[in-house]
């Protein structure tokens, strides 16, 4: 059998080389992304090889592929040596993959091409360089890309301000039936894990980013207990239609993400919908994603020359304004493009944009550029780890625990009575024929 699987392995190889050879183009002019869906400006991707040409006087061509869990890219780059050039994992998944040195560093060797990766915040930097481990700075790795917080997006029309400003809403029995959760297990981990302590929050005792990133069994059981007690107020789990839903006036309250918030947003004005975005005083989750290289990269030269591409403030510009979150880009000509007049209440983007540049009150949009307040508040979920397994065992008993036990019998019961039910119509049966067979022999 093995010598079988062998030879197949071997006639696969072969295939795959004639293929290579009959196509007549080369791996190092083939540039293969891997990204979440609708996550960058198709313009901007389609422009690339004119550019990438300009500079290098190379031609490249694009094979470009989507994904819409972490793990599912993950594991086609670990297991499968999927030959991916660039791909744009999320914080702890970057983590995990310097853990297990899955990733290349990234060449800043340009040439005549001006080195565009210094436009990203220092802060962002800063906060991903957390993930950071021996002898591997992140950022030599990484380069952020997009972030934003977690957060509950709400109808003023049913939830104030106030209400929407406290994790409470979710646990609230006034909005069952009202509320979407997003389905995600990190999410949902934090807010359970921060709304379990508020008080002690409150009092400054703990901090959100030592809350969010305990795994220990207590923690894990006590965010199970807090999930199963909010989990008769929801409506659904939700990937991606939450949004939609909020825009339809169909659900009150979605625990969301704040790009999906913005687009949101904007969708519900035209229809005369009156949605807004809070991140919950508690605390909440910032994430980030970012663009790394691969180890079983086939071109690693044009990834990086994709990567300082996406750094340029205009190509930011055109990205964050086709899919609606916040570039990790922070130079004067985003905070100018983004700045507006319109917004009365003023931002403290110091912290994003750096001192001494005006950023300190600006006219922004805060859902996707928060104040340093609500920053303050907030943190980063590291990788689980080895306790990962834990933490979706829990989430899958959360998701999976619908019915109490009176309700579980009720169903055994009828499914029981109905069992005895078809068997006793056949055993029936059997003995109607078996009766007409020995008539029939009697005549």
């Amino acid at each position: 059998m093995k010598r079988l699987t062998d030879i197949f392995l071997l006639l696969c190889l072969v295939l795959a080389a004639v293929s290579c050879k009959d196509s007549g183009e080369e791996r190092s002019h083939v540039l293969k992304v891997y990204n979440w869906a609708d996550y960058i400006d198709e313009d901007v991707l389609a422009e690339f090889p004119a550019w990438y040409k300009q500079q290098t006087g190379e031609d490249i061509r694009l094979i470009y592929q989507v994904f819409d869990i972490n793990e599912i890219m993950l594991t086609k780059i670990e297991r499968g040596h999927e030959d991916f050039d660039v791909v744009c994992p999320s914080e702890y998944i970057i983590e995990r993959m310097l853990k297990k040195d899955l990733l290349l560093p990234i060449d800043r060797n340009f040439g005549k091409t001006p080195d565009y990766l210094p436009n990203i915040s220092p802060y962002i930097r800063r906060e991903l360089n957390k993930t950071s481990q021996p002898e591997r700075t992140t950022t030599d790795y990484a380069v952020p890309y997009m972030w934003g917080t977690a957060g509950i997006l709400y109808n003023r029309n049913f939830i104030t301000p106030d209400e929407a400003g406290s994790w409470h809403c979710l646990w609230n029995p006034r909005n069952k039936g009202k509320i979407l959760m997003k389905d995600s297990y990190r999410d949902a981990y934090g807010t359970a894990i921060i709304y379990a302590h508020a008080r002690q929050l409150a009092d400054s005792t703990v901090t959100a980013e030592q809350l969010m990133n305990d795994n220990s069994p207590e923690a894990i059981a006590l965010a199970e207990k807090y999930l199963k007690a909010m989990k008769p107020n929801i409506a659904g789990w939700e990937a991606d239609f939450g949004k939609e839903m909020m825009t339809k006036n169909k659900t009150w309250l979605n625990l969301t993400w704040s790009g999906d918030a913005v687009w949101a947003i904007e969708e519900a004005r035209a229809v005369g919908v009156d949605l807004a975005y809070e991140v919950p005083r508690e605390g909440s989750n910032i994430w980030y994603d970012g663009w790394v290289i691969p180890k079983y990269a086939g071109n690693p030269k044009a990834a990086a020359y994709f990567i300082n591409y996406l750094c340029r403030p205009d190509i930011a510009l055109r990205n964050m304004d086709a899919i609606g979150y916040v570039s990790a880009v922070a130079t004067p000509e985003i905070m100018e493009a983004k700045r507006d007049t319109a917004i009365a209440t003023r931002s403290d983007l110091s912290y994003f944009f750096g001192e001494g540049v005006g950023a300190d009150s600006l006219q922004i949009n805060p859902v996707q550029y928060p104040d340093r307040k609500v920053v303050e508040r907030c943190a980063m979920i590291r990788d689980f780890g080895n306790r990962t397994e834990l933490v979706l065992e829990m989430w899958s008993r959360v998701k999976g625990d619908n019915l109490n036990t009176g309700i579980v019998l009720l169903i055994f019961s009828v499914f029981g009575v109905l069992f005895v039910w078809l068997v006793y119509g056949k055993i029936r049966k059997y003995r109607q024929k078996q009766r007409r067979h020995r008539r029939r022999r009697r005549r």
